[in-house]
């Protein structure tokens, strides 16, 4: 199961940044959205991985590491850490410009050296990562996948029986994405679209999409999928919506909402 702890390109009243949990273990970035999680379900996330280092898809890594550092310890002492997977540029940002002492304490250090409650590890584009269930589901199977953004990132592509949950991460025009995703079975694709055509611009500077930039994007997705909008910015989202929705495009196209759950591919 996969369920959308925020999709929001900045904060608002029931607006987080992005953030998805799979099953109950596994964060896909780390937005405001975390903070929607009671503390028994944060304690039990062992794995964050980040598709870039922007703050709306980390600022929750460190207080998380806060509030679960004791709960993560075992009866003999010793502490279960949490281990962030992103490229290894997006983890030297979290060391450079986050975990420095300043902006917040070094938690790959703490409480000790030995046995921090964050441990880094990193990934490279076109990586398939593969995580053990803690219960009976098996293995999880996440393919780190091209985006084209104004600092090194990544998509991630989810397996599932019904085919690949394919999030876009923040992205402009990505060439590369619909190479790696061609004649692979896509059951939903999360895509972003950060601003309206009036901003077009202002998309193309900053590595993102626009519903007209959206349009040229899909025409490369094979078959009919499934498409959901993610990081319209709060107050822009109706008009963001009503440009998506005037696109000719033979997918189903339609908002992510927070809350939204993907139960084996199937929305609910």
């Amino acid at each position: 199961m996969i369920r959308v702890l925020g999709c929001s390109g900045s904060i608002a009243a029931r607006c987080h940044t992005t953030a998805f949990l799979l099953d109950d273990d596994i964060l896909i970035d780390a937005g405001s959205g975390v903070g929607e999680l009671r503390l028994d379900e944060l304690a039990r996330i062992d794995h964050i991985l980040i598709s870039h280092s922007h703050l709306d898809h980390v600022l929750s890594i460190p207080l998380l590491a806060d509030s679960v550092i004791r709960l993560r310890q075992r009866d003999d002492g010793s502490l279960r850490p949490i281990r962030v997977h992103a490229l290894p540029e997006t983890l030297q940002a979290l060391r450079d410009h986050l975990f420095n002492g300043t902006i917040w304490p070094d938690f790959t250090r703490l409480p000790t050296a030995d046995q921090p409650i964050l441990v880094f590890q990193p990934f490279a584009e076109g990586q398939v990562l593969n995580f053990e269930s803690p219960g009976a589901r098996g293995t999880r199977t996440i393919h780190v996948l091209p985006a084209k953004h104004t600092v090194p990132a990544v998509g991630f592509g989810v397996e599932t029986p019904k085919g690949w949950w394919v999030f876009s991460g923040d992205t402009g025009p990505n060439p590369a994405l619909w190479a790696r995703l061609q004649d692979q079975p896509i059951a939903q694709l999360i895509i972003e679209t950060a601003f309206g055509n009036d901003e077009a611009h202002l998309a193309r500077i900053s590595g993102h999409l626009s519903p007209q930039s959206l349009a040229q994007e899909l025409t490369h997705l094979q078959g009919k999928v499934d498409v959901y909008i993610t990081h319209p910015k709060p107050g822009e989202v109706p008009a963001v919506l009503a440009q998506i929705h005037a696109l000719d495009s033979r997918h189903r196209i339609e908002p992510l909402r927070e809350g939204q759950r993907f139960l084996w591919a199937e929305p609910a």
